[in-house]
């Protein structure tokens, strides 16, 4: 089956490999010099009024479990508000007490938005209070922006996105899109990465962007490691469409789950699509109506993503040759493989396993 090239969902900036000290001790004559661990990675959540509890508890689960092959962790994780510390409403039925004023967002190397219900003028006209402005306005230039579902108003408002590709939850895709026209909204994907700017779906989405995060930072053994512990996929298929009109199949409903195992089993063979019709009995065109309606995008889109996916995770943790991993992935040729990754994530398979491997000290 000739594979569809997925539209791109998921970019990677390409880090610039870190300088290593020697291991040659120093003469005996001078102490060794003591060399500082280096700071870990400040994670700063920006807690809004009305903010939904299970997103602004997302980053600290995932980032805060990410940890090194020595057990350290390799996140600071702080919440600030911005206002001056104290009670931040939610939601819910409760408040939660933040400890950090806005002056916080000043030290973060990322900062996260999650959701909130309570925008106001961000949501309502597209711009930001002057209490927010001045809050945003402690970011340092070059800081690594997040939001998470309705955060992204935030982010828009403040004109962080012009020009750039984002997704916000389905459901507020359509406005968002009217609200901020300079803004290349993607409505289909779980979450966007646009090297400095990232936004996320709706809700669980979240989980998504920030296990992806710990992935692009420290690699996919760490990133693996986080999601085991907190009993989530590493890479969640498809996008936001399989949530639109049916989120679950039909009770009893013949499903495309076995030929879906069926393919993963065998990406390093050619594939057709009648084959995987096969494994579930049904005809072509039922298989890829019954496919899109699940996953989201089409047997050969979900195919191409899963070949880039294995490509991934060769490229991160392996030594095979650039032909090797493209034999392995499924896709052929290098240069199949190489358009492939170029369309999906923005850099070619030689530039990605040196990024990778560069940012996690292989």
């Amino acid at each position: 089956m000739a594979d569809e090239q997925a539209p791109p969902q998921q970019t990677s900036d390409e880090q610039a490999p870190p300088r290593h000290t020697s291991d040659r001790q120093a003469p005996e004559h001078q102490p060794a010099p003591h060399h500082q661990p280096s700071p870990r990675h400040r994670i700063v959540v920006l807690a809004l009024d009305g903010l939904l509890p299970f997103e602004l508890g997302i980053p600290q689960r995932i980032f805060g479990k990410a940890r090194d092959a020595d057990g350290r962790s390799l996140y600071d994780i702080v919440t600030c508000s911005i206002r001056p510390p104290g009670l931040v409403e939610t939601d819910a039925d409760f408040a939660v007490l933040v400890g950090h004023g806005p002056e916080a967002l000043a030290t973060a190397d990322t900062v996260v938005i999650p959701a909130s219900y309570e925008l106001g003028p961000v949501h309502d006209e597209g711009v930001l209070t002057p209490e927010l402005a001045a809050a945003l306005a402690h970011i340092r230039p070059g800081t690594r922006l997040v939001s998470i579902c309705t955060g992204g108003y935030v982010l828009a408002a403040a004109g962080y996105l012009d020009g750039r590709p984002a997704t916000t939850h389905w459901m507020h895709a359509e406005h968002f899109q009217e609200l901020f026209p300079k803004v290349r909204v993607d409505a289909d994907v779980l979450f966007v990465d646009d090297g400095d700017v990232l936004t996320s779906a709706g809700v669980a989405a979240g989980i998504d962007l920030c296990v992806h995060l710990v992935r692009r930072d420290h690699g996919v053994a760490v990133a693996n490691d986080v999601a085991r512990r907190t009993v989530v996929p590493p890479h969640r298929e498809g996008g936001q469409a399989q949530y639109v009109q049916r989120p679950v199949p039909e009770a009893q409903a013949a499903t495309t789950t076995a030929a879906r195992a069926w393919a993963l089993a065998r990406l390093a063979e050619p594939l057709q699509l009648r084959d995987m019709a096969e494994q579930e009995s049904m005809s072509v065109r039922t298989f890829t109506r019954r496919f899109r309606e699940e996953v989201g995008v089409s047997p050969g889109q979900w195919l191409t993503q899963q070949r880039v996916e294995r490509a991934r995770h060769l490229l991160e943790s392996s030594t095979l040759s650039i032909d090797q991993v493209a034999h392995e992935a499924g896709f052929g040729t290098p240069q199949s493989m190489r358009q492939h990754l170029q369309t999906a994530l923005g850099v070619t398979p030689t530039a990605y396993r040196r990024t990778f491997r560069a940012g996690i000290g292989v």
